[in-house]
């Protein structure tokens, strides 16, 4: 797991000066918008990435070139538990300190009923589940020294399911409780929040036309958002919630209400 070691301390004015922020994939996509607004209110991110290196490299060399060695790469599988040990291990020791987990690395894709199998069920489940789960308890000793924060990437399908993405689904319902579950065991060191986006980024694998107006039909501000709702939430929690833990934000344009 090849990491970019920093050394000089931080030079920013911000509410997240002094911290460091590990984010799972960060290099692309929402990811990568976190992972600039964390950065932009002063934190150094420790920036992971499993098959996505010449992004992470892009944005680690725009974001160094803002804040010199403010950002350092970590490459990782997450559905090894060894290298998320090594990860959280890493991620603590490069800047001396871990403030805030984003667990944001996801899989997606459908699994209609009858095409469901021990593969998909150990990706979908490992990637946006058990990967959290463990990266968290080896992140655990260092988060509850800085009095951090986790904040997962849930999903507003972990509560009302995603027609052909049954193993999905019951994922993001699975990190749904894990969020609330870790916010009552963490406490009160450490607080744990999540974020539900709604229609802000439709998947790389291709959204049907008339799919996507109906979600956006059934969405009260009749429109999708964008990456950036997601990271003004994330900065929400990593600098205006002090007193909140175990919480479930929804970013979806109220479509949690027009189903």
């Amino acid at each position: 797991m090849p990491m970019t070691p920093p050394s000089a301390p931080p030079h920013a004015n911000g509410p997240l000066t002094g911290k460091t922020v590990l984010i799972t994939g960060g290099a692309r996509r929402v990811g990568a918008v976190m992972a600039r607004a964390l950065h932009g209110a002063g934190a150094r991110i420790v920036l992971h990435y499993r098959s996505s290196a010449q992004a992470a490299e892009q944005l680690a060399a725009q974001l160094n070139g803002e804040r010199a060695e403010s950002v350092a790469l970590a490459e990782a599988d997450l559905l090894d538990p060894q290298a998320l040990q090594r990860l959280a291990a890493t991620a603590a020791a490069t800047y001396g300190r871990l403030d805030i987990l984003v667990n944001n690395a996801s899989s997606f894709y459908p699994t209609p009923i009858g095409q469901i199998d021990e593969r998909v069920w150990h990706d979908l489940i490992g990637t946006n589940l058990k990967a959290p789960l463990l990266l968290a308890q080896a992140a655990s000793g260092a988060l509850r020294e800085s009095g951090g924060l986790i904040l997962n990437l849930v999903d507003i399908h972990g509560l009302r399911p995603l027609r052909h993405h049954t193993v999905y689904s019951v994922a993001k319902a699975g990190l749904i409780m894990l969020t609330k579950s870790l916010a009552r065991e963490l406490g009160p060191q450490v607080r744990v929040n999540a974020i539900a986006p709604g229609p802000v980024m439709w998947p790389e694998s291709g959204v049907d036309e008339a799919l996507r107006r109906h979600i956006i039909e059934r969405t009260a501000l009749k429109r999708t958002g964008s990456p950036e709702d997601i990271a003004r939430a994330a900065l929400f929690f990593a600098c205006d919630a002090p007193f909140v833990t175990g919480q479930i934000l929804a970013i979806d344009g109220g479509r949690s209400i027009g189903w």
